[in-house]
């Protein structure tokens, strides 16, 4: 076996003679803590595969300090947890629940060093898998101004690499509040346009009657109170992107001056007469389906195929999984940042509250959430009452160790098969098993390619 590092917590100090035999049976380094706040700590500079807890004498006030501090940690995401057990405790139904629920595997005491192995060797490969599927935090916000390690993330994000280099109209779809002009901004700051201008503009929010005017500026003295030649978001673009924001509530007038704008590359102000060449990139974005407003009349068929030419389709917050975790401590830490508040983190009912909503508001209601809570909160930890989440906190765990097995095994070969594009061979090298045991655990799972 490689060695792993290994990241050990117990109610009390441990003795040598308890820790020795692990490090010498996992031939790498063991971290031994009995304060969830050092080892929160030490999950923010280190580099650990497993995580080991020592549940003997048992002290549920220990376990969920622990829970709450440390498994949801964004730099801990790929790592693998193993409990440490007395066969006399596994009778006790709050244990098993702790562990059905949070943990890869268990260990009972007294030690079996080779047994114990064995356990950290499988939960060790199981975590280099995950690392492969959920990269750093700090990668993550790195790569992009998008935060994200979900599936539907990574293909926004693969989206997006593909479509910077290429000078052409980007349309971005999705619900409101998912990150369009997140989006849109990542496509300009990674493109050969980065050092040119960003503007951008919601078409819903301007008045009909000016929307000519800003986008196409005017002439001195083109209409009452034009006082002085006015430059236009189109020309003050020039050299760099221009975001038009709910592109679908344009009027078909304008669609029309767009549409010869994107034909022609050129634009006349409002009053005047000379043709004006622009070199600006239009991205566009809209909530609504623009295939069925051009159905209905709405909006104009060529201009939504001259909009239409690259795609990138944002994914709303309930499809992002662990995201929601991550955007949520994000926005936590920006507002702490900023604002003196007593919350340090998010209580363990508030996290599973989170991923039991199903956010219509998408991303921007989560940060409103977050701030929200963080004025309201009396306490060192967020519950699902100062989120306004009372009604989705969860009820008790009901799985049973195999069922909650198996349902991980699930969710991980899914989001393999989303990494990998559908393809089982590829999927099979991302979980580190032969494809013939893919196909029999997509078999056993119920797990069918989508044609």
């Amino acid at each position: 076996m490689e060695s792993i590092n290994v990241l050990y917590l117990a109610p009390k100090p441990e003795a040598d003679d308890v820790v020795l035999p692990i490090k010498n049976a996992i031939g790498g380094g063991i971290y031994v803590t009995c304060d969830p706040a050092k080892a929160r700590n030490l999950l923010s500079t280190g580099d650990f595969h497993v995580g080991l807890i020592q549940f003997e004498p048992f002290n549920e006030v220990f376990l969920q300090r622990v829970i709450g501090d440390i498994f949801y940690h964004p730099e801990g995401a790929s790592m693998q947890w193993v409990a440490l057990v007395s066969s006399s405790s596994m009778e006790n139904e709050a244990v098993c629940r702790l562990i059905a629920e949070y943990f890869y595997d268990y260990h009972t005491l007294p030690f079996d060093v080779d047994r114990l192995k064995v356990v950290l060797g499988h939960a060790a490969g199981m975590a280099g898998v995950k690392k492969r599927i959920f990269p750093r935090a700090s990668e993550w916000v790195s790569k992009s101004e998008l935060i994200g390690s979900s599936p539907a993330m990574r293909r926004v994000l693969h989206s997006i690499e593909k479509v910077v280099c290429y000078d052409l109209p980007v349309l971005i779809t999705g619900e409101s509040g998912t990150g369009k002009e997140l989006a849109a901004l990542a496509i300009h700051n990674h493109s050969p346009r980065s050092n040119g201008p960003f503007i951008a503009v919601n078409c819903a929010a301007l008045p009909s009657n000016l929307i000519q005017s800003e986008l196409f500026g005017y002439e001195k003295g083109a209409f009452t109170g034009a006082h002085q030649r006015k430059l236009g978001l189109i020309e003050k673009a020039g050299g760099g992107t221009l975001f038009l924001d709910e592109v679908g509530e344009l009027p078909l007038d304008l669609q029309a001056n767009l549409l010869r704008f994107l034909q022609q590359k050129t634009i006349y102000r409002v009053g005047g007469h000379e043709e004006i060449a622009v070199d600006v990139r239009i991205i566009s974005a809209t909530h609504v389906d623009l295939e069925d407003a051009v159905r209905k009349g709405h909006f104009r068929e060529d201009l939504y195929y001259r909009l239409n030419v690259l795609r990138v389709v944002m994914p709303p917050l309930r499809e992002r999984g662990y995201d929601i975790e991550l955007l949520a401590e994000y926005f936590l830490n920006n507002f702490k940042k900023e604002n003196a508040c007593k919350a340090r983190q998010f209580s363990r009912r508030a996290l599973k509250a989170m991923r039991h909503y199903t956010w219509p508001g998408n991303v921007r209601e989560l940060k409103n959430r977050v701030e929200r809570a963080l004025v309201m909160c009396e306490d060192a930890y967020i519950t699902p009452a100062d989120l306004g989440l009372e009604e989705y906190s969860p009820q008790p765990f009901t799985l049973s160790l195999k069922a909650a097995k198996d349902q991980a095994e699930k969710e991980l070969i899914n989001q393999a098969l989303a990494q990998a594009g559908d393809s089982v061979v590829a999927a099979a090298q991302i979980v580190g098993v032969s494809h013939v045991t893919l196909y029999r655990l997509m078999k056993k799972h119920d797990i069918k390619i989508q044609k």
